[in-house]
């Protein structure tokens, strides 16, 4: 999968700038969902070997090929959607606006966009969404990467704000060191009100750590 097969069969039919769009973040009770899109060249020598679904590589390996990514990359960008609006929305509404968004930020922008999932877009751009295109599709794989290796470092980041929970392991995910910590304490203002009214008790955490 680490070979932009589809993207090349794209270029033939004049569709040069082939963004790959995809999400990570859908499931936790906490953090924001964050999209990626990233147009990739299609180039041989340029190519970044090893790109999948970001699920199945380590830690160590997704950091270095999203490294590779960037770098290599004709464009890229990230969007999150914040707790807040996750909830305003629900989940897939939220992340259909981030998706969105990460496409139109990408400079150049595209002409053509692959969606991992079956997921429609509101874009000016000609699109398709694939099942399982992160472990499928290159330049989806690749957005699952980026997405993701940002993502976890976000959560790293809030872990040090609202220490107790475990987000720099679990990610915001369920885990029963992260729900046992809301049963406890209660919530942060990263978490997802409508994800966890089953064992919420009500109770919020101050702004930040040292409030």
């Amino acid at each position: 999968m680490d070979s932009p097969v589809l993207e090349r069969e794209y270029a033939a039919r004049g569709f040069c700038a082939v963004a790959g769009v995809d999400e990570v973040g859908r499931g936790p009770l906490a953090g924001p969902v964050v999209c990626a899109a990233v147009i990739l060249p299609l180039d041989e020598a340029l190519r970044v070997p090893g790109v999948d679904d970001s699920k199945k590589l380590s830690k160590k390996k997704r950091e270095q090929l999203a490294a590779l990514l960037r770098e290599r990359a004709l464009a890229y960008a990230l969007c999150e959607v914040d707790a807040a609006t996750i909830d305003a929305v629900n989940i897939l509404q939220a992340t259909r606006l981030g998706m969105k968004r990460a496409v139109e930020r990408l400079s150049p922008p595209p002409d053509m966009v692959l969606t991992d999932g079956n997921m429609t877009l509101d874009i000016a751009f000609p699109q398709r969404s694939i099942v399982k295109g992160d472990a499928r599709v290159y330049s989806i794989g690749a957005a699952s990467i980026l997405a993701k290796v940002y993502r976890d470092a976000l959560m790293a980041d809030y872990a040090a704000a609202y220490p107790g929970y475990g987000f720099e392991r679990n990610a915001g995910y369920g885990t029963k060191e992260h729900i046992q910590a809301i049963r406890e304490v209660g919530i942060c203002p990263i978490h997802r009100r409508t994800f966890v009214t089953k064992f919420w008790d009500g109770r919020e955490r101050p702004s930040s750590a040292n409030s």
